[in-house]
């Protein structure tokens, strides 16, 4: 290519950097786009009625027409949950590329939210597809899903790799061990630049295989012969759950499924032919009273304290699945950081219903599907990138991971911490900093986006609670036809705490001179500054304030 017709490549982070979830990035040549994954959050204590958090696709919006196919690295909710909220209305045209599970997870989204129309394109490890100006190969990596893919991009400018969530197990369950060698040719044939995963930079060694934790509940099912075992995991971790099979059928016990996404998921995996079991081992949960409680094992969602999971709807008494004293319950998942409270919530009541309870911090029950530090490093010796930006982690992650980088002799000067919305300029000796992009999160509440202020209010709400400020003015007399009444929510008060609020209410509605419809914002701030004022003054706090006014014909 000469330097005359030479253009810049830009990497575009929508999501994913500075935080763990809704990983998403975009890579844009000329009129050539390619999104690398859609992920999504889950609501915390800090988005109250919020369902999940999205990116913010504004940048799509601006560029719909360049956008040349979505990549997807694997079937995570963290790096596939927005893609219904991308696609649909959107890019229903556009092709879809990934592994077979990874795709047929979207497809359930998409059948979920009445998307028909997408274009899906299933690839395997070691395949090749051209997209726009874009040579994409993926490369088998293991994970705590099957199907997931490392993605070597090859652009005019150079190899752009993409690490996606990845470990070294070298025995998998499904057999698809990491393709190191492919690896270290891509290395050998020279990488402009590596996105590498970073969740687990904080913990030193190797990851733990897989079979560990299948050891780990063997040793559980054999010692407990006599009790029903409940045994909650990540859905989407099929590895786990045919460790749990192959485990249920040596000892001869059944196997049924609780979870709308356990039964889901489970169901593809069988269809797939990535998960199996012995005729008869599996049975439908409606059918589990048919067996006595040593013959049966539950597996179930909810290993993250999810509130409408089935594990936490057993741990209340409000599932199918009751809880007693034959029941040992099985928590195979560590925390995901926020999480620890409703963990713990679950695991109490669950005790409070006569179960016995086994979790993290009493066995060896889980282990990542992130690298540690260790297999960072073999990932960044074998890559051996020009310029290193680290992904998929919170700030703190970002910069240990710039520091091993360094560390393994990657200069400095070579390595940048995005943050969400940047965007770098990548050119043959350069990578640059240009100016940010619109994005950030977008909060997803049923069929509804929430904006920032509504979120705002609920949290107000919640921390402060409401108070509720009823006014009735007369259209002829342009006055107070009634003493105003005031109603207190989610505030500790005396009896006495709203009377002064009346008489201020009165005297703000004098000093207007309302004349109608036309004062009425006028009024309804006059009387929720002085709302906001009293209670500040006595209680310290800031509710909201609702002034509703009502007009009365008084003639």
């Amino acid at each position: 290519m000469s330097r005359r017709n030479y253009k810049a490549l830009k990497v575009v982070f929508l999501g994913g950097v500075g935080e763990i979830g809704k990983n998403m990035t975009a890579i844009e040549y000329g009129d050539n786009i390619l999104i690398v994954d859609c992920g999504c959050m889950f609501a915390t204590y800090d988005t109250p009625g919020v369902d999940l958090i999205t990116p913010d696709f504004s940048y799509i919006d601006e560029n719909v027409d360049k956008i040349k196919g979505v990549v997807l690295t694997h079937g995570h909710e963290d790096h596939i949950g927005g893609m219904p909220y991308l696609i649909k209305d959107r890019l229903e045209q556009v092709k879809i590329y990934g592994s077979d599970l990874t795709l047929a997870l979207v497809r359930n989204k998409f059948k979920e939210h009445g998307i028909n129309s997408p274009k899906f394109v299933p690839v395997k490890g070691g395949e090749t597809r051209s997209i726009g100006c874009f040579e994409v190969e993926f490369v088998t990596v293991t994970h705590s899903i099957s199907g997931a893919y490392a993605i070597a991009v090859r652009t005019p400018v150079g190899v752009i790799f993409f690490t996606g969530d990845f470990k070294v197990d070298y025995t998998p369950i499904d057999g698809e061990i990491i393709d190191l060698p492919r690896l270290a040719q891509i290395g050998d044939e020279g990488v402009k630049l590596m996105l590498g995963e970073s969740t687990n930079i904080e913990r030193e060694g190797y990851t733990m295989s897989e079979r560990k934790v299948g050891a780990t509940i063997e040793r559980i099912v054999e010692s407990n012969r006599d009790s029903r075992i409940i045994i909650a995991t990540f859905a989407s971790n099929v590895n786990r759950i045919q460790q749990i099979i192959n485990i249920c059928q040596k000892y001869g016990r059944k196997v049924a499924f609780n979870g709308r996404s356990m039964k889901n998921i489970s169901a593809i995996a069988v269809k797939l032919g990535i998960m199996s079991a012995d005729d008869g081992t599996i049975v439908d949960i409606e059918d589990i009273r048919r067996y006595a409680p040593s013959e049966l094992c539950i597996i179930t969602t909810g290993s993250q304290g999810e509130p409408m999971s089935a594990l936490t709807r057993m741990a209340t008494g409000d599932d199918k699945v009751t809880i007693g004293s034959k029941d040992l319950i099985v928590i195979s998942s560590s925390p995901i950081p926020g999480n620890e409270k409703l963990i713990y919530t679950v695991i109490n009541n669950l005790y409070r219903r006569g179960a016995r309870v086994m979790y993290g911090s009493l066995a060896e029950l889980h282990v990542s599907g992130h690298a540690c530090k260790e297999e960072l490093k073999l990932m960044l010796r074998l890559i051996r990138p020009q310029f290193f930006i680290p992904v998929h982690g919170e700030y703190r992650h970002l910069k240990q991971h710039e520091e091993l980088a360094m560390r393994l002799g990657i200069p400095k000067e070579r390595i940048a911490i995005p943050e969400i919305g940047s965007v770098f300029e990548l050119k043959q000796r350069s990578l640059v900093r240009r100016d940010n992009v619109s994005a950030g999160n977008v909060y997803v509440d049923g069929l509804y986006d929430v904006d920032s202020i509504v979120l705002q209010d609920r949290q107000q709400l919640s921390q402060e609670g409401m108070i509720i400020v009823l006014v009735t003015m007369g259209l002829e007399s342009k006055s107070l036809l009634a003493a105003p009444e005031v109603i207190a929510r989610g505030i500790l008060i005396g009896e006495d705490f709203l009377d002064p609020i009346k008489d201020l209410v009165s005297e703000a509605v004098a000093k207007i001179h309302y004349k109608g419809a036309g004062d009425r914002g006028k009024l309804k701030a006059a009387v929720r500054r002085q709302v906001i004022k009293y209670v500040a003054a006595k209680l310290r706090q800031k509710p909201m304030v609702l002034p509703i006014i009502t007009e009365v014909d008084n003639a």
